[in-house]
């Protein structure tokens, strides 16, 4: 009888006929007590956590009646039965507690839910149980790693204050942990001046762009004070990986040292992105990580193992400095395709994300490509086959950018403001030429295919490798641009067209050598240049043909 009157009371509610703030406070104490008590029937305390549930959004008073009556303990041992029934609505009160919380309040919640093991717990009994999760769970599940993951929000809209010791400190072990040796020298054995220089040429060799004040390199948020954090706590955590990345870094020349605190800080601001650090929470998402709930400082756990991605991603791209964007490109793909595989624990997404090497993902690319252009129509294949015939190129002025666009037909030599596609000549990875091509493989066979291969090369370029197919409308046009393109990537010219030039210019070598011989002298100097006539009247007049 009491479960059907809670039932009732409830769907009468939810007519909002009666404010939940109307309701007296012996009556949510006589809820509670519900809740509380061990000795009560299942489907009365699911009732009761549910009526709690819709009664803490409403008002900050019911929240502090709720929150000082059902203790987080209490709702712990709900969480911990075996009713799954009971468990959601257990975690459905503690949400909704979470959800209207101060920050302050909030943070105090989470340290000490921390403290017994809420994580583990779900992960063993809730995630990994036999029964099926539903989606309500996996809704809370979300907002619970969203509300926990958030509270690094603080840190990453924090810039650094250069005149904070702590955070000066904090800077400072990282210097002192990975050239602690170097740092062992008394303080009296260098001036200030030369200490001040071998920690600006330490902050260099840890890859801070502002090796003479590193804060400033911190002073952007986001991804603020949380990129610091993230490379201390890797320092302290991982010493050992720590050390090794930037040993290994500082004895690579320059232009190839992959940057430990630029590449830090950028790793951190793709990792809040991707998991929607300081973002509200969905009020229907269900997407959380399994991962997430087996690990502590998951956050900081996640940013130790990708930070040594970055470096092994580094290495297989060969990159330099001016490859740094491409590189964290990659990093981010490697990431989220990672995490969209739903790995249940971190050691399997370090397995998983280890292999996913910069040759997996062109090799994933180039399969989506094909795939992408399988799945469109015949009409739209033909049409834009029609509409790619009709393109211009041309190499910039200063030889740095190849232009090219769609042009008009009957467009002899189109202005290089109207080509909006670019490539960089630094971009470009290597010269195919005939049937190496990718647009000839698929022709038809016959005299055509014959004339096309004649005709056809292909640039590969950018770190995706895609490819910038020609078919030159003649054969001298043919070894103009393959000549010219070699060129450009420091190659030997190798047309035919280059070889008769040559053997132009050495026939003609022989022919004067040979007159030299038949005594006949050729002089050193060239000949005077006679002066110019007394009159120019023998100059034909071109304006007089014009009219």
């Amino acid at each position: 009888m009491l479960a059907h009157t809670l039932k009732a009371f409830t769907e009468l509610m939810e007519h909002d006929f009666v404010s939940w703030e109307n309701l007296s406070t012996v009556f949510i104490k006589k809820i509670v007590s519900y809740v509380n008590m061990n000795a009560v029937d299942a489907s009365i305390q699911q009732l009761s956590l549910s009526i709690l549930e819709n009664m803490v959004p409403t008002s900050r008073l019911l929240y502090e009646v709720v929150k000082k009556e059902v203790t987080l303990d209490r709702l712990l041992t709900h969480l911990q039965v075996t009713n799954a029934q009971l468990q959601l609505k257990a975690m459905a009160l503690l949400i909704a507690l979470l959800l209207s919380a101060t920050n302050a309040e909030r943070r105090d919640m989470m340290d000490y839910l921390r403290e017994k093991n809420i994580r583990q717990f779900i992960h063993k009994n809730i995630i990994h149980s036999s029964e099926p999760l539903g989606d309500e769970m996996a809704h809370y599940l979300y907002v619970l790693q969203s509300v926990s993951l958030n509270l690094c929000e603080h840190r990453m809209k924090m810039s650094m204050d250069p005149y904070s010791q702590e955070q000066r400190d904090l800077l400072q072990s990282l210097r002192q942990t990975a050239f602690e040796s170097e740092s062992e020298a008394p303080a009296g054995t260098f001036s200030t001046e030369r200490r001040r220089s071998l920690c600006a040429k330490e902050f260099r060799k840890l890859g801070f762009l502002n090796n003479s004040n590193p804060a400033e390199d911190l002073r952007r948020a986001p991804p603020g004070l949380l990129a610091l954090d993230n490379m201390v706590y890797f320092s302290r955590n991982t010493p050992n990986a720590y050390s090794r990345f930037i040993l290994e870094n500082s004895s690579r020349e320059d232009k190839h040292e992959c940057p430990f605190a630029r590449s830090s800080i950028q790793l951190t601001l793709i990792l809040c992105e991707i998991l929607h650090i300081g973002e509200p929470c969905s009020e229907t998402a269900q997407a959380f990580y399994p991962m997430f709930f087996g690990q502590d400082h998951f956050f900081e756990e996640l940013f130790c193992i990708c930070i040594q991605l970055v470096n092994k991603t580094w290495k297989e791209m060969r990159a330099t400095q001016e490859d740094f964007d491409k590189v964290m490109q990659v990093v981010r793909e490697q990431i989220t395709r990672t995490l969209s595989l739903k790995p249940t624990s971190l050691e399997l997404f370090k397995t998983r994300v280890n292999s996913l090497n910069y040759s997996e993902i062109l090799k994933l690319r180039q399969t989506e490509r094909l795939h992408q252009e399988e799945t469109l129509a015949v009409p739209v294949l033909e049409l834009r086959e029609k509409l790619n015939k009709l393109w211009y190129c041309r190499l910039s002025p200063n030889h740095k950018v190849l232009h090219y666009g769609d042009v008009e037909e009957g467009v002899q030599s189109p202005p290089i403001e109207s080509l909006t596609e670019k490539i960089p000549v630094a971009d470009m990875k290597m010269l195919l030429v005939g049937k190496e091509c990718p647009h000839t493989k698929e022709k038809s066979s016959g005299k055509q295919n014959k004339d096309v291969l004649e005709l056809a090369f292909s640039i590969v370029h950018d770190v995706e490798e895609y490819c910038l197919n020609f078919i030159a409308p003649t054969r001298y046009e043919f070894c103009l641009w393959t000549d010219g393109l070699n060129v450009l990537l420091g190659k030997e010219m190798t047309s035919e067209r280059t070889q008769t030039d040559l053997d132009v210019l050495l026939s003609m070598e022989l022919k004067l050598r040979l007159l030299d011989l038949e005594n006949i002298s050729i002089p050193d100097n060239p000949p005077p240049i006679p002066k110019p006539p007394s009159n120019l009247n023998f100059c034909y007049d071109f304006s007089h043909a014009e009219q």
